[in-house]
């Protein structure tokens, strides 16, 4: 899994950028110095009659070309490189689905975010949204479950997936008939675990009620996890008492029950714990619990790669002092 790359260019030794410093003042120590006369004249008013002293071919081709070449020089000297940075990490070996009750009852809001009252749908969907950031090397995947479950997301690596509308987007009350189909949900979570090449099988469980819908009950539900080799953990969400909750018959009213016991019993089958979730800040604690059992194990490696460009610079610096001894020789030579 590639977490991190990067391209930048970068010199090897930039130091030897000072010796651009050379090439003006190499500049100026040419201008004060001539050619020594090629012949001796006993009087000057005997050139007056050659008119005027013409320039060379070159010009000022010549020092420019010279001067080209100690740059592309210097340049090659810095060792210029494009260097790819690559960050790879391997998975930690960590699957886990979040089984997620989207039952009416989840409808209920007593619990708060950020000060303003919210469901325990949202509350629920918000910590599991914390939860997968923190989880970068896990393949985690999201099954909802009222009456029966529905896979929302297969196990995937991708957090964006599981954040986005394919994903907890996709985690609504009312997806599925109503209900609460523990049983079912422990056996389909298991299902989708079973015989993956995984070293650690997890499953998290959250509800708000009683299992009263499904065919498997949640106990032996619980033991096939665990014959599978998959722990489970469950959170008992909301608080006791009398809530009016919307249904398509319209407004219902609901005594909140929890089967502790149940969910406990779960939990010690299957290895895992049992928690109970009063509000948002107490369930973020559950979470934060569950990452701290889970702990992953990465691996991180750094590949870096370097693509010399000096070659360039120092093929153009030849090319023009090449010009410049072959010029000196055939177009830009002088005569007197």
């Amino acid at each position: 899994m590639i977490l991190f790359a990067e391209t930048t260019f970068q010199l090897a030794y930039p130091w030897a950028l000072a010796l651009l410093a050379l090439i003006p003042l190499l500049a100026l120590l040419k201008s004060r110095s001539g050619n020594q006369g090629a012949v001796l004249f006993s009087s000057l008013h005997i050139l007056n009659r050659l008119g005027p002293i013409a320039r060379g071919r070159a010009g000022g081709f010549r020092l420019a070309s010279l001067f080209l070449s100690l740059i592309c020089l210097i340049l090659a000297l810095t060792r210029p490189q494009w260097i790819n940075r690559t960050e790879l990490v391997a998975e930690s070996g960590i699957e886990l689905i979040l089984a997620i009750d989207v039952s009416r009852s989840m409808q209920v809001e007593d619990f708060r975010i950020e000060g303003s009252r919210a469901n325990r749908l949202q509350a629920a969907k918000k910590v599991t949204r914390d939860f997968i950031r923190g989880r970068t090397t896990d393949r985690i995947g999201i099954l909802a479950f009222a009456g029966r479950p529905y896979l929302a997301s297969p196990l995937t690596l991708s957090k964006a997936w599981l954040e986005g509308e394919q994903g907890l987007g996709r985690v609504q009350i009312g997806m599925v008939e109503d209900g609460t189909a523990i049983g079912s949900a422990l056996a389909a979570a298991a299902k989708r675990l079973d015989k993956r090449p995984s070293k650690s099988k997890v499953i998290v469980l959250l509800t708000d009620g009683v299992n009263n819908a499904g065919k498997l009950s949640p106990l032996e539900a619980a033991k096939l996890a665990h014959t599978l080799g998959i722990r489970v953990y469950t959170i008992a969400v909301g608080t006791y008492g009398d809530y009016v909750v919307q249904t398509p018959a319209g407004p219902q009213r609901l005594t909140q029950e929890f089967d502790e016991e149940t969910l406990k019993e779960i939990a010690r089958i299957a290895d895992g714990e049992y928690f109970r979730a009063q509000d948002t800040s107490g369930l973020e604690k559950i979470f934060g619990l569950i990452d701290e059992m889970e702990k992953t194990e990465t691996k991180r490696q750094t590949r870096i790669e370097a693509s010399e460009l000096f070659q360039w610079f120092a093929i153009a610096g030849l090319c023009f002092c090449l010009l410049t001894l072959v010029g000196d020789d055939t177009f830009w030579r002088r005569f007197p």
